[in-house]
């Protein structure tokens, strides 16, 4: 499983840790993931995602799973997320169509 958030492709990042003598070895800097279920209003059900705890403030603040996937951009999800936001963007033409 890799360390990438499911929902904002935030992933590994590497650096230098720096001692006080200017000494330098790699080091890397992991994302705070969090294995969440999160609900979608439009499908009816619970999703089990690994996002960043970033990710899931994002999502709080944009007004749930539904709303955040509607206005993130597709190259950015997961694959299981595209799914999910296909899935949900379907469920909503169908409510506005009846």
């Amino acid at each position: 499983m890799s360390r990438t958030c499911e929902l904002t492709a935030k992933a590994v990042m590497t650096g230098n840790n720096v001692s006080h003598a200017n000494n330098k070895t790699k080091r890397r800097f992991l994302p705070n993931l969090v294995n969440v279920t999160l609900i979608s209003e439009a499908l009816n059900q619970n999703v089990r995602l690994r996002i960043s705890a970033n990710a899931l403030r994002s999502v709080e603040h944009r007004g749930g799973l539904d709303a955040f996937l509607a206005k993130a951009d597709a190259k950015e999800l997961s694959q299981r997320a595209r799914l999910l936001k296909k899935q949900i963007a379907k469920k909503l033409a169908e409510q506005a169509a009846a």
